[in-house]
Order: C-alpha cells, then sequence, then structure tokens
C-alpha cells in the first residue's frame, strides 16, 4: 500500500489549494503541513528543495522517496505515472494539449491578478500580511505578528513591478480579470468544468488562483461575487470533489424529477475515457477564454522569451492600449518551451486539428 503523500504549503498558496483539490479528488492519501517549510522538512531530515517553493511535497513511495519536490505541473504528471484511477489529464491529445496550454495559463498568467490585487491596493494588502501570518499558526502572539506582516508586505509589495504590475498596467489587469470573470460564467452555465464532465489538470489551476481571488482578498472577491456568481459557486464545488459523479445536480427537492432509466449506476469517473468533450463538441464558451490567453497571455510568453535569449533584463510591449514592462522571467521562458514540446509531440493530424481550433484567439502564434 503506497504511503500518504506529505504536503508542505500555506492556506493563501494558489499552487498549494491546486493540488490538495486535485489529490482529494483523485482520492489519493496525503497529509499536510501549514507553516514554515524549511522548518517542518528539518523535523524529518529532509533536505529542503532549492528554490523553496509552495507546496513542497515528500512522495511516500517510488524511487523518489524523501526528496522534496515542488512545481505543480511535472508533479501532476508524476502522479498519473503512480496512481491510474481519475485521471485528470484528458484521453485525446488535442484535448491533452489544450487543457496543459490552459493550465500554464492559469499557473503563469491569472496569478497576476492574485499577486495585483493582493499587494496594490492597501485594504488587500493589510488583509493579507496579517492573515498570512496567521495561517502559520492562529495563537501568535500580537507583537510577532505585526513584525513579521510588515516583512512579509515590505517583500512582496516591491516585487510588484517584477510581475507586471504598476500604476500603468493596473487597468489592464483589472479588465483582463473581469473579462475572464464574464468568460468563466458564460463557460460554466454550459459546462460544469472546462473540458466536460469531468474536471482537468487546468481547472485545478484555474481553482487554485481563484481560492485567492474569490475567497482571500477583498477587492478581487468583490468583483467576483457582482461578475460571476456561477464562478464564485465553482470554487466552492471545486474544492472537494471526492466523491464526484455523472449523475450530481438538482433532484426533488427543487421539483426536478431527475431520474435515467437506462442506466442507474453512478460513474465516478475512474474510467479515463468517459467524462471529456471532443475537439468536435467543444462549446465556444470555451474558444472565447483561449481568446483572451492570446489576448495578453501569449504576447507576454512571446516578450519574454525573445528578451531571455537577449540577455535583456527587462522587456516592454504594447497590450491594448497600455504598456507592459516586468523582469524577464527565465522559468515562463521554460514554460514557453515545454508547451511547444508539447505541441510537436503531437501528430501533424493532430497539429492541424489544434491551429484550426486556435486560428483567430492569438494562441497559434507560438504553435510552430
Amino acid at each position: 500500500m503506497l504511503e500518504p503523500i506529505k504536503v508542505f504549503g500555506n492556506v493563501g498558496s494558489p499552487y498549494t489549494q491546486k493540488i490538495l483539490a486535485l489529490l482529494r479528488y483523485r482520492n489519493i492519501p496525503y497529509t499536510v503541513s501549514w507553516g514554515d517549510v524549511i522548518h517542518n522538512l528539518s523535523l524529518l531530515n529532509i533536505d529542503p528543495p532549492k528554490p523553496v517553493l509552495l507546496p513542497t511535497m515528500i512522495f511516500g513511495s517510488g524511487n523518489n522517496k524523501n526528496i522534496a519536490k515542488t512545481d505543480t505541473t511535472p508533479i501532476i504528471r508524476e502522479l498519473e505515472d503512480i496512481y491510474k484511477n481519475k485521471s485528470v489529464l484528458p484521453n485525446t491529445p488535442t484535448i491533452k494539449f489544450l487543457n496543459y496550454l490552459l493550465e500554464d495559463f492559469a499557473d503563469e498568467w491569472t496569478t497576476k491578478y492574485m499577486f495585483h490585487y493582493r499587494w496594490h491596493f492597501k485594504e488587500d494588502a493589510d488583509n493579507a500580511k496579517k492573515m498570512l501570518v496567521l495561517q502559520h499558526k492562529s495563537n501568535i502572539p500580537d507583537d510577532v505578528i505585526n513584525q513579521f506582516s510588515d516583512v512579509i508586505a515590505d517583500r512582496q509589495i516591491n516585487r510588484l513591478w517584477v510581475v507586471g504590475s504598476n500604476d500603468e498596467t493596473a487597468e489592464l489587469i483589472d479588465k483582463s480579470y473581469k473579462r475572464f470573470l464574464t468568460l468563466m460564467e458564460k463557460h460554466l452555465s454550459i459546462n460544469p468544468f472546462m473540458f466536460g464532465m469531468r474536471p482537468s489538470s487546468s481547472d485545478f489551476g484555474l481553482y487554485g488562483q481563484l481560492t485567492q481571488l474569490v475567497g482571500f482578498d477583498p477587492t478581487p472577491r468583490n468583483i467576483a461575487y457582482k461578475k460571476s456568481p456561477r464562478c464564485v459557486s465553482w470554487v466552492n464545488i471545486m474544492s472537494d470533489l471526492s466523491g464526484l459523479h455523472d449523475k450530481g445536480g438538482v433532484g426533488e427537492f427543487f421539483g426536478v424529477e431527475n431520474k435515467d432509466d437506462n442506466n442507474n449506476k453512478l460513474n465516478y469517473f475512474n474510467n479515463d475515457d468517459y467524462g471529456w468533450d471532443t475537439l468536435e463538441s467543444l462549446p465556444n464558451t470555451l474558444n472565447e477564454i483561449f481568446a483572451e490567453v492570446g489576448r495578453v497571455y501569449i504576447p507576454c510568453l512571446i516578450a519574454n522569451n525573445k528578451a531571455y535569449k537577449n540577455n535583456e533584463d527587462v522587456w516592454q510591449i504594447k497590450i491594448d492600449d497600455s504598456t507592459w514592462k516586468q523582469k524577464t522571467f527565465p522559468y515562463q521562458s521554460k514554460c514557453l518551451g515545454w508547451i511547444k514540446e508539447e505541441f510537436n509531440n503531437l501528430s501533424s493530424e493532430d497539429k492541424s486539428k489544434v491551429k484550426n481550433y486556435l486560428e483567430g484567439t492569438g494562441c497559434e502564434l507560438i504553435l510552430d
């Protein structure tokens, strides 16, 4: 029997929330330790990863036992090799690629929404700096809270420019977030998840960021409740899908007769081929979400990669009517490389299908 996976994280970390919800959905045993990762690892005589990121995970079995791991995207793929039921990777190559692209958008762009709102506005920053300390331990003395909260706030506010958040780009980030919520409201009126009846890794990526945007930080939370009540409710539902099945929905309590005379057996999505949309059946609402990906994120990926190759520390581009300026991220250059690698692993026929689907969204600009 496999040992439970050890997760070290913080309640205010969207990537911690991403992986915990995924583990719950897949019914993978785990334990979670809140607080200082380095301290908690030292109690187990385990060397911390470099760099220390949230979440940090220890697999209880396999060749990598007691090795600290970070980066949720490859971790999710490794979990697929170990645990076979309830896969979060779609079963067709084309949808699997689109899921990868959307998960990358969630991890690398929607986190800009989160970071911007959390530290750009005083009300949100005052909330975050105190809550992030208290989420290590609730009985921390007030003087210690004040000491460490100011340290956290100063460090994070000084990093705003690194991710592209400043007075000039604030309006662009705000408009993109509101458009994204509007698009999610439309999509969730048709599909319960991004690619069909069951959640994919991109669902969990979006969920992780949205836990903070609709549940932690005051400004984006207020926006979300006005713009997309479906999205707010979806975040609550996504938090624990351990018993998800295909017969969910309203029933007699709401005066709706909800019966299936042909098949009364519940499907819990253990069959990895069941519950996914095909490329042909994807709703237009999802294509509109990819248009937002192509509108804001893809230009940044391209510009960042160019700057990285030219050894430039900072880059800037025009997005809509705003100038976007930020520090060059080597990691996001790797992200672009991994997207291209996933695309190049497709057959010629599937490449053509993906290009046709994404044509006009702006996402096709990185597919060569």
